[in-house]
């Protein structure tokens, strides 16, 4: 579902992904290319895999491959204190990490994209969270991709936060247009 964020009031913009999908195997190359993206920040926990899991399930892990053979650029940027666990999925899953002040801090994301050598307007970043993932992405003024978690196993602050996502989710205003 897209959202317009342009209708949102206050400071619940600041959290309101530009669209809110189930899973990331729902993007596609050509739906990046129409959008004129070329590059996505990934988050790692419940994104990609489950919560403080190396086990990334078989569809991710093919879409990742789809991604690499598109030539869309991939960058880890996720707030897990696991360095080896990060370093491992980064090598297994030729994608690139960044490190630095957590998101929703602009730091690690304004990394990610020099590393990947591509401007903000040509990025998105894809994760299930709206106080982190989508609030660092507006704050740069990326495209913001919300997905569901893929597993209900998460931090104890994470599970708290979910209720402030739902109260939210109700208050985002849906885009009736497709990008052209």
């Amino acid at each position: 579902m897209r959202f317009n964020r342009e209708a949102i009031k206050g400071f619940l913009k600041n959290w309101c992904p530009d669209e809110h999908i189930q899973s990331v195997v729902e993007i596609t190359p050509q739906y990046l290319q129409k959008l004129g993206i070329r590059a996505l920040l990934l988050d790692l926990d419940n994104t990609i895999t489950p919560w403080r899991s190396r086990r990334v399930p078989n569809e991710v892990a093919q879409w990742i491959e789809q991604m690499h053979t598109a030539g869309i650029k991939l960058c880890f940027v996720s707030n897990t204190r696991n360095i080896g666990r990060l370093k491992w999925l980064s090598e297994q899953l030729k994608i690139p990490y960044v490190r630095g002040p957590m998101k929703p801090r602009r730091s690690m994301l304004r990394r990610a994209i020099e590393t990947l050598g591509v401007r903000p307007e040509e990025t998105a970043i894809v994760g299930d969270q709206l106080f982190t993932d989508v609030w660092g992405g507006n704050r740069l003024g990326i495209y913001t991709i919300w997905v569901q978690p893929m597993h209900p196993r998460e931090f104890v602050g994470t599970k708290i936060s979910r209720q402030v996502e739902k109260w939210a989710l109700k208050r985002f205003v849906p885009h009736t247009e497709e990008p052209k």
